[in-house]
């Protein structure tokens, strides 16, 4: 807008200018008036004049340094008037005058003392007569055609992106794979934000509906064994108190299968910031081993804290319960009857790095990360018990608190590393 405006300003500026052809023929009527005025005095000056009125249309008169008239006819008031606002050759003519045209003062050449010829100027000599033309296309129509292309830019720029956006969601609806691909994810704008947040929303998603798919699966064949005895059972020739029996053993194992599955699910869901809290590992474990002292009837000493008191994370107490509660269960199942279950750690950098050590078989090397898939139990290794669960769970819950948890061989035994974010001592 600055240098249109400076733009405009120096155009108009030109055109109010007399072209110089304009300015040599007005010069010319000067030396004429000098002329008649040193040859033929008042008489010579007035008959000038009146050859003068005859060719051009306005006033004209010839006056002496003091603005009286040299052709010894008084001036009219219009002349007078003229004097007053007279211009010079290098003066621009003002456009605000209308069809009136300005007066031009132009000194004799040879001796500007002696006189100057006062002329309105004739209207073929008036400068700027395209200009209402250009005032027109430099106010009106260069700056629409602009602000029309700069629209067209600004849509373009925001209805491609946002074509683009609105076609992988829709096409999500139909195949949760897509994904809005650079370059569009790769921009460092709002656009640019809005594609990486679709992306990572749909791998959440996407991950939820393969692990509900797997999870429906895995439960319908879990479900299938203890329907199939229940099945075999009513049909047998069993007495009424053995019948029973089964069929409150099978509830009872069902009921914990829909329990496990359950609990795996809502694993899914995130922890909000202000539900976490600075808890004490000592503590926790203390509170984790006298509950499974009482389902295991093992003894405490059987349950080692090689940590110090400050070891202090941040999480979830509930859900820090479950998963300790899930690993010991589990490490208990496949301990041998005089085992030991060892907590240690060691702070790294803003992390604790928890290890929980059992004195089982351990599993094979190739097993070491599927253990932690839904459903998945090593009866090669371990005794069968549960439904493969318990390690899902744990693993889903660490993550949902920013943590992280992998296995390994101990020898003997298995080992399970757990990191969680460390928090300054309670």
């Amino acid at each position: 807008m600055m240098a249109g405006s400076w733009l405009l300003g120096e155009l108009r500026s030109d055109a109010q200018r007399l072209s110089e052809p304009a300015k040599a023929e007005l010069t010319a009527y000067a030396r004429d008036a000098q002329r008649a005025w040193r040859e033929g005095g008042e008489t010579g000056v007035a008959a000038w004049l009146a050859y003068m009125r005859e060719r051009e249309v306005g006033d004209i008169a010839v006056v002496d340094s003091r603005d009286q008239s040299l052709s010894g006819i008084p001036l009219t008031a219009s002349e007078r008037g003229g004097l007053r606002f007279q211009r010079s050759l290098r003066s621009g003519m003002s456009f605000r005058y209308g069809k009136r045209m300005p007066y031009v003062g132009i000194p004799f050449p040879d001796n500007a003392e002696d006189g100057r010829l006062l002329i309105q100027l004739p209207p073929r000599l008036r400068p700027g007569g395209y200009w209402p033309y250009l005032e027109t296309v430099l106010l009106i129509l260069i700056p629409g055609l602009s602000s029309f292309a700069l629209g067209l830019l600004l849509f373009w720029r925001v209805r491609v992106p946002l074509r683009a956006l609105q076609k992988q969601v829709l096409a999500f609806k139909d195949d949760t794979r897509a994904r809005v691909d650079p370059p569009l994810s790769d921009r460092r704008d709002e656009f640019g934000d809005l594609a990486r947040s679709f992306n990572r929303m749909a791998d959440q998603v996407s991950a939820m509906l393969a692990t509900q798919r797997q999870l429906l699966n895995d439960m319908s064949h879990e479900l299938r064994t203890p329907l199939s005895r229940l099945s075999v059972a009513l049909e047998s020739r069993m007495d009424e108190t053995a019948l029973r029996d089964r069929v409150s053993a099978e509830l009872v194992r069902m009921q914990a299968l829909v329990d496990d599955t359950l609990a795996l699910g809502w694993q899914d869901t995130a922890v909000e910031k202000d539900q976490l809290q600075p808890l004490s590992v000592v503590a926790l474990w203390d509170l984790v081993i006298d509950n499974a002292c009482f389902e295991s009837g093992w003894e405490k000493w059987r349950f080692p804290c090689l940590l110090a008191n400050e070891a202090t994370i941040k999480g979830h107490l509930n859900i820090l319960a479950q998963v300790f509660e899930n690993l010991v269960r589990n490490a208990i199942r496949h301990s041998p009857a005089d085992g030991q279950i060892v907590l240690d750690g060691v702070c790294e950098g803003g992390n604790w790095h928890l290890t929980l050590t059992d004195q089982g078989p351990g599993v094979p090397v190739s097993s070491l990360e599927s253990i932690f898939d839904p459903f998945v139990r090593l009866d090669a290794a371990r005794k069968e018990s549960g439904f493969g669960l318990g390690l899902s769970i744990a693993l889903r819950a660490v993550r949902r608190l920013e943590g992280d948890m992998w296995a390994e061989n101990a020898t003997p035994g298995l080992k399970i590393h757990i990191r969680l974010p460390a928090s300054p001592p309670v």
